[in-house]
């Protein structure tokens, strides 16, 4: 004869582990789209650095390859 198993009535609501995300979880995301989109819109104000020239003529070069 099967023995019967008792199942709960609410299995999602009894125990378990806590699933709210934190603020930040969504805080950061959202930031750092709204960062890319104001750049995308107004690129005039995305400034590269004056940095050193090797590191320039790698990246023109790198840009460069992959527009090919």
């Amino acid at each position: 004869m099967p023995a019967r198993t008792r199942t709960p009535a609410h299995p999602a609501t009894t125990g378990g582990v806590d699933a709210r995300l934190r603020w930040w979880a969504l805080a950061l995301p959202a930031l750092a789209f709204v960062a890319l989109l104001a750049l995308v819109v107004n690129p005039s104000d995305a400034h590269a650095a004056g940095g050193d020239p090797a590191v320039t003529h790698l990246m023109e070069r790198l840009q460069r390859f992959l527009t090919r």
